[in-house]
């Protein structure tokens, strides 16, 4: 056959194959192109014969040279590339090309045979991205067969369990056969081939640990069960996070006991059990006194120690189903749930005071201290959670005013605590309204009766109560910071009362006054002179009457301030002494003058044996510090003579006479002959 007649058969051959079949020049020009490669790309042969092979890249910039150098030098060669249709449509072919050579062996064509494998691409994609997935997901996947033994598990499930692969392999996992939960996953599984839910499982190390698990089962084409395809993640971080929330929602932080949103939702739960089984229980209220002392002598962190091992020994006076529970500071609540009658809360109220009143020990001091609780008992008190709460800080509030170690919450009780409120309030126009008075108690020498001082005591003459006690309002004036003004005016006042009697010729050689902490700001002793200056009066005419618990808050500030104070003239005087919680170096640090010995020492002298020893040991220290002594709340005829008997330097009490206003005082100062006889007549 000629020649040019077997080509033109070759061509017609390859124009009758399905394949799609392209044929090249040694250039990469089309010279042959079959109906599969017009089905193929779009084009018809009479638009791409004598094209470049180009025109069906993806990308202009594709490079085959490595392709076609591959197949010039073996005869053959495999790519598979992206190519663009007609339509300007992408898809991925597989290209096979063989060089045919011509008779000389030079290169004569190139046939190349084209697959569409978009479809496979991205089938084998799909398979990729699976595979990562199932490789790098922080979930546990577990696949088993259909006698349901593991056959193959990912890297997150062999990190969150702690096995290993060969240890997984061909054994049934926990979550197919659990105690409690295989009945009702193999129900579920039975009816949706779905089940989803949280479970425990057990780690290599025997640990168990909580999981969010979704189990589906895995079906053939024909129906029949092939594989369990498992997914859970590991729930202990977030349950460990959903607990300190809680735990910090509902706890105290520094005790672990609950706070108040704790004890209100028991409290609501347990009054509803009692509506319904008519039970009784009761709320304490529990308070220290004093603990601001505490926190200013041994900063926060003592406080914070003593606060611990007192929720613990109140702890202990507990059954196991009552609540202890802080709201902050030093206040303590105990619910008990479920007691017979009142008298059992005032037994565990006892139980608590003898367990905190013992001695604690802070940065090896040993410190003693008081506490006082109120109680209230549903349903006799009432029926509400928020309202037994409150009732029952009042009932400690009235314990602590009475000096009562415990109280239960009544009626009156409230009566009270709204009088209280509004005496507060009224308290914001004593000064305004001119309410307020001075009273004045002599200090006398027990040598002969002699008026030596006087002390300047505060009262409130309210226009509906009559006259009150500083005990009843000075407290509201340092909750609501009042205390500085009516400090500020107490001095004013002692001092024009004072020059008002020296004018009219009466001597009195000291008055005293007391300072509140609030008082004590940088500049005090000029602001003091100044006064003074006013009535032309000597500072030594004045003494200031500072506490421990104010001493104990000593830092350079005080110490400075103090120092000021002494070296204008002024003398000092410790009130109360003996009945802080610091040490004694304080004597010795700052410039005292007096020490006035508390009433409850002087209480019972001589008779009571333990304030006996006590007042010695005082006029032992101060005897060898060099500092005078005054004794107040002597009130009867013994305990004068036992404080002459050691020498006292000056006695203040109802011995001699009760606080009186200044026109009273001044009458008692000019029958000063007949002052020793004072002390053998009481007139209270």
């Amino acid at each position: 056959m000629h020649p040019q007649n077997e080509l033109d058969a070759a061509a017609r051959l390859l124009g009758e194959l399905e394949a799609s079949l392209i044929v090249l020049d040694p250039q990469g020009y089309i010279t042959g192109w079959n109906a599969g490669a017009e089905k193929l790309f779009g084009y018809e042969a009479a638009e791409i014969l004598g094209q470049h092979i180009l025109l069906l890249y993806a990308d202009e910039n594709e490079d085959d040279a490595e392709l076609f150098n591959s197949v010039f030098a073996l005869g053959h060669g495999t790519v598979e590339v992206r190519r663009r249709r007609k339509n300007g449509e992408i898809f991925w072919a597989r290209i096979q090309l063989i060089l045919v050579r011509d008779e000389a062996g030079r290169p004569e064509r190139l046939i190349g045979f084209i697959h569409d494998i978009s479809e496979q691409i991205a089938d084998r994609e799909h398979a990729h991205l699976l595979s990562n997935v199932f490789e790098h997901t922080p979930d546990a996947i577990v696949i088993t067969d259909a006698d349901r033994q593991i056959i193959d598990v990912n890297p997150a499930f062999l990190s969150i369990s702690g096995f290993s692969r060969e240890d997984s392999t061909l054994r049934v996992p926990g979550f197919l056969q659990h105690p409690e939960m295989g009945s009702h996953i193999d129900a579920s599984l039975a009816a949706t081939g779905h089940w989803e839910g949280e479970l425990w499982e057990l780690r290599a190390d025997g640990t168990r640990y909580p999981v969010w698990l979704t189990l589906s089962a895995v079906y053939g084409q024909h129906g029949q069960l092939r594989n369990y395809f498992a997914v859970f993640s590991d729930l202990s971080e977030s349950k460990a996070a959903e607990e300190q929330i809680h735990r910090l929602a509902y706890y105290d932080s520094l005790t672990n006991m609950p706070n108040r949103s704790m004890l209100f939702t028991l409290l609501e739960q347990a009054l509803s059990e009692a509506r319904r089984q008519r039970n009784t229980g009761a709320v304490l209220c529990f308070n220290l006194v004093g603990f601001k002392a505490i926190n200013d002598s041994f900063g926060h962190r003592g406080g914070d120690l003593l606060l611990v091992e007192m929720a613990q020994r109140i702890r202990s006076c507990l059954r196991e189903e009552d609540v202890l529970a802080r709201f902050g500071g030093d206040e303590f609540y105990v619910g008990l749930f479920a007691i017979s009658e009142r008298i059992d809360a005032a037994l565990v109220a006892r139980r608590i005071l003898a367990q905190v009143t013992r001695p604690f020990e802070l940065e090896r001091q040993e410190i003693m201290v008081e506490a006082h609780i109120g109680i209230t008992v549903y349903p006799d008190d009432g029926r509400d959670a928020d309202r037994l709460i409150s009732d029952a800080a009042v009932a400690m509030h009235r314990a602590k005013q009475s000096a009562q170690p415990f109280l239960f919450y009544s009626a009156e009780m409230n009566r009270r605590s709204l009088a209280r409120i509004k005496l507060a309030a009224d308290l914001h126009h004593a000064l305004e309204r001119d309410e307020l008075r001075l009273y004045y108690q002599p200090q006398a020498s027990p040598r002969d009766g002699s008026i030596v001082a006087a002390e300047a005591l505060i009262r409130w003459e309210h226009p509906q109560r009559g006259l009150i006690g500083p005990g009843e309002f000075i407290p509201f004036a340092e909750e609501n910071g009042l205390i500085g003004l009516i400090g500020d005016w107490v001095i004013k006042e002692a001092c024009r009362q004072l020059a008002a009697w020296r004018q009219a010729g009466l001597r009195l050689p000291r008055i005293a006054v007391n300072l509140s902490a609030r008082q004590f700001q940088p500049g005090l002793a000029d602001r003091l002179l100044a006064v003074l200056a006013q009535y032309d009066l000597p500072p030594a005419l004045l003494e200031l009457e500072i506490t421990e618990t104010l001493l104990m808050q000593g830092d350079e500030s005080m110490s400075q301030i103090l120092d000021e104070l002494h070296g204008a003239g002024f003398s000092l005087a410790l009130d109360d002494f003996g009945t802080g919680y610091s040490n004694l170096a304080y004597l010795l640090t700052f410039p005292i003058d007096y020490l006035k010995i508390d009433q409850r020492f002087v209480r019972g002298l001589p008779d009571d044996t333990h304030n006996a020893a006590i007042v010695r040991a005082i006029f032992g220290i101060a005897e060898h510090l060099g500092l005078s002594l005054i004794a107040e709340g002597v009130e009867v005829e013994a305990e004068a003579a036992f404080l002459s008997e050691l020498d006292c330097h000056l006695l203040q009490g109802y011995y001699f006479a009760r606080p009186m206003p200044a026109d009273a005082f001044a009458r008692l100062l000019r029958d000063s002959e007949r002052i020793g006889a004072l002390s053998k007549n009481n007139p209270g």
